[in-house]
Protein backbone atom coordinates (compact mmCIF):
# COMPACT_ATOMS: atom_id res chain seq x y z
CA UNK A 1 0.00 0.00 0.00
CA UNK A 2 2.89 2.31 0.81
CA UNK A 3 4.20 1.65 -3.02
CA UNK A 4 0.86 2.24 -3.83
CA UNK A 5 0.72 5.72 -2.33
CA UNK A 6 4.31 6.45 -3.46
CA UNK A 7 3.81 6.18 -6.63
CA UNK A 8 0.44 8.14 -6.98
CA UNK A 9 2.29 11.40 -5.04
CA UNK A 10 4.86 11.16 -8.02
CA UNK A 11 2.55 10.69 -10.85
CA UNK A 12 1.99 14.41 -12.65
CA UNK A 13 1.14 13.18 -16.42
CA UNK A 14 -2.77 14.54 -16.40
CA UNK A 15 -3.27 17.89 -18.15
CA UNK A 16 -6.49 19.26 -18.93
CA UNK A 17 -6.97 22.19 -21.13
CA UNK A 18 -10.17 23.87 -20.60
CA UNK A 19 -11.64 25.22 -23.52
CA UNK A 20 -15.11 27.50 -24.32
CA UNK A 21 -17.71 24.19 -25.26
CA UNK A 22 -19.91 24.08 -28.55
CA UNK A 23 -22.70 21.93 -29.34
CA UNK A 24 -25.46 20.87 -31.49
CA UNK A 25 -28.42 19.63 -30.82
CA UNK A 26 -28.17 16.41 -32.89
CA UNK A 27 -28.57 13.65 -30.67
CA UNK A 28 -27.05 10.45 -31.61
CA UNK A 29 -27.06 6.59 -30.73
CA UNK A 30 -24.21 4.07 -31.57
CA UNK A 31 -24.85 0.59 -31.32
CA UNK A 32 -23.18 -2.94 -31.08
CA UNK A 33 -24.52 -6.51 -31.32
CA UNK A 34 -20.74 -8.20 -33.01
CA UNK A 35 -20.71 -11.74 -33.77
CA UNK A 36 -17.42 -11.74 -34.91
CA UNK A 37 -13.87 -12.41 -32.99
CA UNK A 38 -12.42 -8.94 -33.27
CA UNK A 39 -14.80 -6.42 -34.51
CA UNK A 40 -11.99 -4.49 -35.74
CA UNK A 41 -9.03 -5.91 -38.02
CA UNK A 42 -6.49 -3.69 -37.80
CA UNK A 43 -2.85 -4.38 -38.90
CA UNK A 44 -0.39 -1.32 -38.04
CA UNK A 45 -1.65 1.19 -35.48
CA UNK A 46 1.02 2.99 -33.52
CA UNK A 47 -0.03 4.83 -30.20
CA UNK A 48 3.52 6.46 -30.29
CA UNK A 49 3.23 8.05 -33.77
CA UNK A 50 1.44 11.30 -32.27
CA UNK A 51 2.55 12.21 -28.25
CA UNK A 52 -0.60 13.36 -26.61
CA UNK A 53 0.45 15.93 -23.62
CA UNK A 54 -2.76 17.54 -22.96
CA UNK A 55 -6.40 16.90 -24.10
CA UNK A 56 -8.72 19.92 -25.04
CA UNK A 57 -12.23 19.64 -24.91
CA UNK A 58 -14.40 20.84 -27.39
CA UNK A 59 -17.66 18.30 -27.13
CA UNK A 60 -20.28 18.09 -29.77
CA UNK A 61 -23.22 16.00 -30.07
CA UNK A 62 -22.86 14.11 -33.27
CA UNK A 63 -24.58 11.96 -35.38
CA UNK A 64 -22.93 8.45 -35.75
CA UNK A 65 -22.65 4.97 -37.73
CA UNK A 66 -22.19 1.59 -35.95
CA UNK A 67 -19.32 1.06 -35.12
CA UNK A 68 -17.30 -1.90 -37.89
CA UNK A 69 -18.88 -5.50 -37.20
CA UNK A 70 -21.35 -4.48 -35.26
CA UNK A 71 -25.35 -4.54 -36.13
CA UNK A 72 -28.28 -2.00 -35.26
CA UNK A 73 -29.94 -2.46 -32.14
CA UNK A 74 -33.26 -0.26 -31.41
CA UNK A 75 -32.93 2.44 -28.64
CA UNK A 76 -32.84 0.94 -25.26
CA UNK A 77 -35.54 2.84 -22.75
CA UNK A 78 -33.79 4.52 -19.88
CA UNK A 79 -33.68 1.77 -16.79
CA UNK A 80 -34.03 3.12 -12.85
CA UNK A 81 -31.22 1.37 -11.16
CA UNK A 82 -31.71 -0.26 -7.79
CA UNK A 83 -35.15 -1.56 -5.88
CA UNK A 84 -35.94 0.55 -3.20
CA UNK A 85 -37.95 -1.96 -1.93
CA UNK A 86 -35.35 -4.08 -0.71
CA UNK A 87 -34.21 -1.01 1.56
CA UNK A 88 -35.88 -2.54 4.82
CA UNK A 89 -34.17 -0.48 7.05
CA UNK A 90 -32.43 2.79 8.23
CA UNK A 91 -28.79 3.06 7.79
CA UNK A 92 -28.58 5.50 11.08
CA UNK A 93 -30.86 4.13 13.47
CA UNK A 94 -31.92 1.16 12.13
CA UNK A 95 -35.91 1.51 12.44
CA UNK A 96 -37.71 0.05 9.74
CA UNK A 97 -38.46 1.75 6.65
CA UNK A 98 -41.55 2.79 4.31
CA UNK A 99 -41.85 3.27 0.65
CA UNK A 100 -43.50 6.41 -0.07
CA UNK A 101 -42.69 9.50 -2.40
CA UNK A 102 -41.80 12.49 -0.14
CA UNK A 103 -43.21 15.65 -0.79
CA UNK A 104 -41.67 17.79 -3.55
CA UNK A 105 -40.01 14.80 -5.47
CA UNK A 106 -41.13 12.23 -8.20
CA UNK A 107 -39.44 8.84 -7.03
CA UNK A 108 -40.26 6.33 -4.54
CA UNK A 109 -37.74 6.74 -1.62
CA UNK A 110 -37.49 4.34 1.57
CA UNK A 111 -38.28 6.40 4.58
CA UNK A 112 -37.12 5.67 8.65
CA UNK A 113 -40.35 4.85 10.12
CA UNK A 114 -38.31 6.35 13.38
CA UNK A 115 -36.22 9.34 12.83
CA UNK A 116 -37.48 10.00 9.24
CA UNK A 117 -34.44 10.08 7.39
CA UNK A 118 -34.60 9.41 3.65
CA UNK A 119 -32.42 6.68 1.44
CA UNK A 120 -31.06 8.36 -1.48
CA UNK A 121 -29.85 5.55 -4.14
CA UNK A 122 -26.48 7.43 -5.74
CA UNK A 123 -24.47 5.73 -8.17
CA UNK A 124 -21.03 4.53 -7.72
CA UNK A 125 -18.11 5.51 -9.80
CA UNK A 126 -15.49 3.60 -11.57
CA UNK A 127 -12.40 4.23 -12.44
CA UNK A 128 -9.32 2.81 -14.45
CA UNK A 129 -7.14 2.79 -17.05
CA UNK A 130 -6.88 2.28 -21.17
CA UNK A 131 -2.85 1.47 -20.62
CA UNK A 132 -0.50 1.99 -23.94
CA UNK A 133 2.55 1.12 -24.71
CA UNK A 134 4.29 0.31 -28.13
CA UNK A 135 0.73 -0.32 -30.01
CA UNK A 136 -0.32 -2.79 -27.70
CA UNK A 137 -3.07 -2.22 -24.51
CA UNK A 138 -2.42 -4.24 -21.04
CA UNK A 139 -5.57 -6.28 -19.99
CA UNK A 140 -6.21 -8.35 -16.58
CA UNK A 141 -8.16 -11.67 -16.55
CA UNK A 142 -10.21 -11.55 -13.55
CA UNK A 143 -9.79 -13.44 -10.57
CA UNK A 144 -13.03 -12.82 -8.76
CA UNK A 145 -16.95 -12.73 -9.48
CA UNK A 146 -18.58 -11.41 -11.79
CA UNK A 147 -16.87 -11.80 -14.72
CA UNK A 148 -14.14 -14.63 -13.01
CA UNK A 149 -11.89 -15.69 -15.74
CA UNK A 150 -12.80 -13.17 -18.48
CA UNK A 151 -10.58 -10.27 -19.63
CA UNK A 152 -10.77 -6.18 -18.59
CA UNK A 153 -9.13 -2.85 -18.29
CA UNK A 154 -7.97 -2.59 -15.00
CA UNK A 155 -10.60 -0.59 -12.82
CA UNK A 156 -12.68 -0.42 -9.97
CA UNK A 157 -14.73 1.64 -7.32
CA UNK A 158 -13.16 5.30 -6.71
CA UNK A 159 -12.50 5.90 -2.90
CA UNK A 160 -13.31 8.30 -0.81
CA UNK A 161 -9.93 11.01 -0.49
CA UNK A 162 -8.65 10.15 -4.21
CA UNK A 163 -9.17 12.40 -7.69
CA UNK A 164 -10.34 9.90 -10.38
CA UNK A 165 -6.71 10.13 -12.05
CA UNK A 166 -5.83 8.85 -8.31
CA UNK A 167 -8.07 6.01 -8.29
CA UNK A 168 -7.45 4.58 -11.83
CA UNK A 169 -3.96 4.62 -11.06
CA UNK A 170 -4.39 3.03 -7.92
CA UNK A 171 -7.04 0.49 -9.25
CA UNK A 172 -4.19 -0.75 -11.74
CA UNK A 173 -1.26 -0.88 -9.51
CA UNK A 174 -3.46 -3.30 -7.48
CA UNK A 175 -4.89 -5.13 -10.19
CA UNK A 176 -2.01 -5.02 -12.44
CA UNK A 177 1.37 -4.35 -10.10
CA UNK A 178 1.84 -1.80 -12.84
CA UNK A 179 3.38 1.68 -12.54
CA UNK A 180 1.71 4.27 -14.71
CA UNK A 181 1.39 7.62 -15.65
CA UNK A 182 -2.00 9.17 -16.57
CA UNK A 183 -1.51 10.92 -20.24
CA UNK A 184 -5.70 12.12 -20.52
CA UNK A 185 -9.14 10.84 -19.63
CA UNK A 186 -10.35 8.99 -22.62
CA UNK A 187 -14.05 7.77 -22.12
CA UNK A 188 -17.02 8.73 -19.44
CA UNK A 189 -19.81 5.61 -19.60
CA UNK A 190 -23.18 6.17 -17.75
CA UNK A 191 -24.83 2.89 -16.74
CA UNK A 192 -27.78 3.61 -15.37
CA UNK A 193 -29.41 0.30 -15.18
CA UNK A 194 -26.86 -0.56 -12.47
CA UNK A 195 -26.11 2.89 -10.87
CA UNK A 196 -22.50 2.73 -11.99
CA UNK A 197 -20.56 5.73 -13.97
CA UNK A 198 -16.91 4.98 -15.82
CA UNK A 199 -14.23 6.90 -16.25
CA UNK A 200 -11.43 5.45 -18.06
CA UNK A 201 -7.91 7.51 -18.55
CA UNK A 202 -5.30 6.52 -21.74
CA UNK A 203 -2.42 5.79 -19.60
CA UNK A 204 1.34 4.70 -20.23
CA UNK A 205 3.85 2.15 -18.37
CA UNK A 206 6.78 3.42 -16.73
CA UNK A 207 8.12 0.53 -17.15
CA UNK A 208 7.43 -2.84 -17.74
CA UNK A 209 7.88 -4.39 -14.45
CA UNK A 210 3.84 -5.56 -13.89
CA UNK A 211 2.39 -8.72 -12.63
CA UNK A 212 -1.17 -9.74 -11.37
CA UNK A 213 -2.44 -8.75 -8.17
CA UNK A 214 -4.75 -10.24 -6.05
CA UNK A 215 -8.15 -9.55 -7.79
CA UNK A 216 -6.14 -11.03 -11.58
CA UNK A 217 -5.32 -14.17 -12.87
CA UNK A 218 -3.47 -13.10 -15.55
CA UNK A 219 -1.75 -9.33 -16.53
CA UNK A 220 -0.75 -9.53 -20.33
CA UNK A 221 -0.17 -6.67 -23.09
CA UNK A 222 -2.06 -7.40 -26.24
CA UNK A 223 -1.53 -6.07 -29.69
CA UNK A 224 -4.67 -4.51 -31.26
CA UNK A 225 -5.50 -7.05 -33.61
CA UNK A 226 -5.20 -9.37 -30.97
CA UNK A 227 -7.71 -8.23 -28.33
CA UNK A 228 -10.12 -10.85 -26.68
CA UNK A 229 -13.65 -9.52 -27.94
CA UNK A 230 -14.81 -12.75 -27.38
CA UNK A 231 -13.40 -12.82 -23.85
CA UNK A 232 -14.33 -9.75 -22.07
CA UNK A 233 -16.06 -8.98 -18.67
CA UNK A 234 -18.08 -5.88 -19.32
CA UNK A 235 -20.31 -4.62 -21.58
CA UNK A 236 -18.30 -1.23 -20.65
CA UNK A 237 -14.83 -2.26 -21.47
CA UNK A 238 -16.12 -3.62 -24.77
CA UNK A 239 -17.20 0.35 -25.31
CA UNK A 240 -14.31 1.37 -24.65
CA UNK A 241 -11.47 -0.82 -26.20
CA UNK A 242 -14.09 -0.52 -29.58
CA UNK A 243 -13.96 3.50 -29.28
CA UNK A 244 -10.33 3.83 -29.03
CA UNK A 245 -9.72 1.16 -31.97
CA UNK A 246 -12.04 3.54 -33.91
CA UNK A 247 -10.08 6.40 -32.88
CA UNK A 248 -6.68 4.93 -34.19
CA UNK A 249 -8.18 4.25 -37.26
CA UNK A 250 -9.27 7.67 -37.93
CA UNK A 251 -5.97 8.85 -36.75
CA UNK A 252 -7.06 10.42 -33.88
CA UNK A 253 -7.80 9.69 -29.96
CA UNK A 254 -10.74 11.60 -28.64
CA UNK A 255 -12.99 11.92 -25.15
CA UNK A 256 -16.05 10.18 -25.30
CA UNK A 257 -19.17 10.28 -23.55
CA UNK A 258 -22.02 7.99 -23.59
CA UNK A 259 -25.05 5.83 -22.01
CA UNK A 260 -24.72 2.48 -21.99
CA UNK A 261 -28.27 0.97 -21.96
CA UNK A 262 -28.80 -2.52 -22.07
CA UNK A 263 -31.23 -4.38 -24.37
CA UNK A 264 -34.57 -4.96 -23.10
CA UNK A 265 -34.96 -8.78 -21.07
CA UNK A 266 -31.13 -9.21 -21.99
CA UNK A 267 -29.05 -11.15 -20.13
CA UNK A 268 -26.00 -9.29 -17.55
CA UNK A 269 -23.74 -11.47 -19.21
CA UNK A 270 -24.35 -10.77 -22.82
CA UNK A 271 -21.80 -7.85 -23.19
CA UNK A 272 -22.59 -6.81 -27.16
CA UNK A 273 -26.62 -6.19 -25.77
CA UNK A 274 -26.67 -2.90 -25.65
CA UNK A 275 -27.20 0.25 -27.24
CA UNK A 276 -24.46 3.53 -26.41
CA UNK A 277 -26.98 6.26 -26.39
CA UNK A 278 -26.29 10.46 -26.62
CA UNK A 279 -22.53 9.66 -27.56
CA UNK A 280 -20.58 13.01 -27.78
CA UNK A 281 -16.68 13.52 -28.61
CA UNK A 282 -15.08 16.55 -29.83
Amino acid sequence: MLKAVQILGCSSGLTIVSQRLTKTRNSSTVSFLSTSTNPLKLSTFSSSSSPRKTLCFNPTRMSSSSLPGSDPLPKSPTFVSGDVRKIKFCQWCGGPTKHEIPDGEEKLRAICTRCGKIAYQNPKMVVGCLVEHEGKVLLCKRNIQPSHGLWTLPAGYLEVGESAAEGAMRETWEEAGASVEVVSPFAQLDIPLIGQTYVIFLAKLKNLDFAPGPESLECRLFALDEIPFDSLAFSSIYVTLNLYLEDLKRGKVKFHYGTINKRPGSSPSDIRAFSLDYHLQP
